[in-house]
């Protein structure tokens, strides 16, 4: 099975389900604005992303320019503020197999394929 953490307004995120639905993939589909991960579920997504908790912070959306921008947040004020403001998290990203990807570009996601 294969999930996508998924923002259907989002160009991106449907050229990447586009992309899983076309390799045949079984899809998890989830709404993260709408079903937001848990605060375990987002360490374990960052981990197996390999990245800081920064890295996974969408910093073209108002809310980070009007509210984080310039601001020295610990790793766990970055989970917080990702968890109170899910449009935060970047998207879209894939996991399987224990394996995680940034769908920027869509094409990047089929290394976890």
């Amino acid at each position: 099975m294969t999930k996508i953490y998924h923002n259907p307004r989002c160009g991106k995120s449907r050229q990447t389900l586009k992309i899983l639905e076309e390799k045949g993939e079984q899809i998890e589909i989830v709404e993260y604005l709408k079903n937001t991960p848990g605060r375990e579920e987002l360490l374990a997504i960052i981990k197996m992303l390999g990245i800081t908790p920064l890295e996974l912070v969408r910093k073209g959306e108002s809310i980070f320019k009007e509210n984080y921008k310039g601001k020295d947040l610990s790793d766990d004020q970055w989970i917080d503020t990702m968890l109170a403001h899910p449009i935060l998290i970047e998207r879209p990203i894939v996991i399987k197999n224990g394996r995680a990807a940034i769908g920027r570009p869509p094409e990047s996601v089929l290394e976890v394929l």
